[in-house]
């Protein structure tokens, strides 16, 4: 009896080669694997965890930085100065809340104070020319609540917020309508590379074969780097702790209120977000272990006792949420952004907070890099547009907001979340896009459902409910590919 085509027992299929695996599903993976995949390779982005922006990329102070003080000279300064350009343009295109706020650097000291015109010169230095000095009498025209004791100000009217999780996903996203694998939930536990140039990445998710690796694993790169061989860098996790204070407190604060930075850092900062609120942070604390995300008793202590005498009405104000992110800090100073011909990989490491602003042109950089390293990448001839994101920002129209979409889809007017006025139709989406929400935390970085004052005290079994109805139960947890 004959069987039909395609039935029956016969030769396994050849396992897929991708020629370029980019590891780490945060804002630089993201945007290397969108980047590539708009040539002609085969791409696939491999994340450790269930959700690309889960680590280290979605706690951070969520600025678009001009770049005014990096170190004239770096890789850094140039692609941070690039990016900004890029990622400004990119967020227009895809919906991604940003808001121009402009900033202001806050001497309380003499010697932040004699550090200042050093500071505009570091920016003039770094083609940003748009700086000025000011008097204490015009900081507090701009910040009328700060505390007592300000000696003067340098404005930088360029700097912007920006939402780091609509930033991560449309780049992911943008990824994976390009034609990228997206493979969650493996986490790379050994490399081994065959006689044929394949590389393989052994995974909990399953092995992955490549002709050349990406290694942009954010506070992992160094573990992926000694898997290749190499002893070049060890990464510190750098934990920052912030206060989220309630949108009650949002006129206090109309401009990123930025200290003199110093060798350990930027510093504490208070700035406005696109979701309407006020932040208050970071701390910075060396640690030893990498899952420390926790906030800490001696955190809150050096928070308040900041808070109360940077600006002291803020503390009158309710906090609606603390949370802590790693940064990824080594004892190199600069971007660590080096090729190995011979074993096809290129390390992508030593990416500090600016990795928001820079990402895009750290990809671009990648990319440049990986052809003079000898990878063909032809660019392709027609790519779809970018996604156009849902907007979660405060001061655009939402979903509640908009009459027409409501009459269209009345889930969308249909709210769930009231601290954040999330509607039906947005969890359900969110539930069902491309690079769907899997988790209630994913869900809170989609949707802002359940980061409100309450926290999802009200409205969680009702969220809980919607994604339970809308999940996405037909694809597998750890394999998101394009179709």
């Amino acid at each position: 009896m004959s069987k039909s085509p395609g039935h029956g027992p016969g030769p396994a299929p050849a396992p897929v080669v991708h020629d370029v695996i980019v590891i780490g599903g945060g804002i630089v993976g993201a945007a290397i694997a969108r980047e590539l995949s708009g040539h002609t390779v085969s791409v696939a982005l491999v994340e450790a965890r269930s959700d690309v922006g889960d680590g280290t990329s979605k706690a951070n102070t969520a600025i678009l930085h001009t770049g005014f003080d990096a170190t004239p000279g770096t890789l850094e300064s140039r692609l941070v100065a690039r990016g900004y350009e890029l990622l400004s343009r990119y967020a227009r295109d895809a919906g991604i809340p940003v808001e121009r706020t402009g900033a202001v650097l806050v001497a309380w000291n003499d010697d932040e104070l004699d550090a200042l015109p050093g500071l505009r010169k570091k920016a003039e230095d770094n083609g940003y020319d748009r700086c000025r000095l000011i008097p204490p009498e015009e900081v507090y025209e701009l910040v009328p609540a700060l505390g007592e004791g300000v000696l003067g100000g340098l404005t930088v009217p360029d700097e912007s917020v920006i939402c780091t999780w609509t930033t991560n996903l449309a780049l992911a996203t943008d990824a994976r309508q390009r034609g990228a694998a997206v493979l969650l939930d493996h986490t790379v536990t050994e490399v081994s590379a065959a006689d044929d140039g394949v590389t393989t990445l052994h995974t909990t998710g399953g092995p992955v074969r490549g002709r050349w690796v990406v290694n942009a694993a954010g506070l992992g790169a160094d573990r992926i780097d000694a898997l290749f061989g190499h002893e070049r860098f060890t990464v510190t996790p750098r934990r920052g702790e912030l206060f989220v204070f309630d949108k009650l407190a949002r006129p206090l604060v109309d401009l990123i209120v930025l200290p003199v930075p110093t060798s350990r850092g930027k510093g504490v900062l208070i700035s406005p977000t696109v979701y309407g609120n006020v932040m208050l942070g970071p701390t910075s604390e060396n640690l030893a272990d990498r899952t420390a995300t926790g906030t800490s008793e001696d955190g809150f202590a050096f928070l308040l006792d900041k808070g109360g005498r940077l600006m002291p009405a803020l503390l009158d104000e309710e906090v609606t949420a603390s949370y802590a992110g790693l940064r990824a800090a080594i004892d190199h100073p600069d971007y660590l952004i080096a090729a190995d011909r011979a074993q096809r990989y290129l390390l992508v490491g030593g990416i500090r907070s600016t990795g928001l602003t820079a990402g895009m042109a750290i990809a671009e950089y990648v990319r440049q890099t990986l052809a003079e390293a000898g990878l063909d990448l032809d660019e392709r001839a027609e790519l779809p547009p970018p996604p156009r994101m849902p907007y979660i920002g405060e001061s655009g129209v939402r979903p509640y907001q908009d009459a027409a979409r409501i009459a269209r889809d009345p889930a969308y007017g249909e709210i769930v979340c009231f601290c954040e006025r999330v509607t039906a139709g947005e969890i359900r989406d969110a539930c069902t896009a491309p690079l769907p929400a899997r988790t209630p935390d994913g869900l809170r970085r989609r949707t802002r459902a359940m980061n409100g004052r309450c926290q999802g005290f009200f409205c969680g079994p009702a969220v809980e409910q919607l994604m339970s109805e809308h999940g996405p139960h037909q694809t597998p947890c750890h394999e998101v590919t394009s179709r």
